[in-house]
């Protein structure tokens, strides 16, 4: 297997008949931490969708995670998102239960059948993101931080070979997002493949890293000066 983990060539992408970005053309390799950025309505996040394959690629060439974009079918794209973890700017967690049913109910539905081997996948990603004692309680309980450190840590459950982080700290104060971000850099140190829609310029500063932007319907890398 190939040390590229998604590729687009010559790429463009639409929402329905619209044109938003063209001539994407962008790779990300094993082990990167990439961010994507751009103005609101820029095309960040019809970027984001077409690579979990909620907006068909019509155009061009792309391969995410050994998966080919264009010739997609309907029946694979489960199998395709198995493969990456997700993580939204509003948690989408299940609010009627509690964290340790949220993270089960995700390997129930994408095959898990062992409970025990269950339970203890789930502690494992607990412990990552720093919850390990949050299982028993329920969303509400837990502040906006906490809720992102499990989305991240659902993210984690099948070892996704990239995760996408779409506005991952959006919906938090300046403090907590660096302590979300402080999560994420140690994932990826850990061998995750990370790719982040932020607007959030403030964390691109204190943790320069390779940087696409979205601006007038291309996509295109920032070079960061560093220190």
């Amino acid at each position: 297997m190939s040390n590229t983990i998604l590729e687009f060539k010559d790429a463009s992408i639409f929402q329905g008949e619209s044109l938003v970005l063209s001539d994407v053309n962008v790779q990300v390799n094993k082990g990167d931490f990439v961010y994507l950025i751009g103005k609101t309505g820029s095309g960040k996040s019809s970027f984001m969708k077409t690579l979990y394959a909620d907006l068909p690629l019509k155009k061009g060439d792309g391969n995410i995670v050994d998966f080919d974009l264009k010739t997609l079918k309907e029946k694979d794209i489960p199998f395709l998102r198995r493969k990456l973890g997700v993580v939204f700017q509003d948690f989408k967690l299940l609010t009627d239960r509690t964290i340790n049913d949220n993270l089960s109910f995700v390997l129930k539905a994408t095959g898990w059948k062992d409970r025990s081997a269950m339970s203890s996948r789930i502690e494992e990603v607990l412990d990552k993101v720093g919850m390990k004692t949050t299982g028993y309680k329920f969303p509400h309980e837990l502040s906006g931080g906490e809720q992102q450190r499990i989305a991240i840590a659902r993210a984690l459950l099948n070892e996704p070979e990239l995760i996408l982080a779409d506005e991952p700290t959006g919906n938090l104060d300046p403090q907590t997002s660096v302590e979300v971000m402080e999560v994420l850099q140690e994932i990826n140190r850990n061998g995750n493949t990370i790719l982040m829609a932020t607007h959030d310029y403030a964390l691109l500063l204190k943790y320069p890293s390779k940087t696409l932007k979205c601006d007038e319907n291309k996509v295109f890398e920032v070079v960061q000066r560093r220190g």
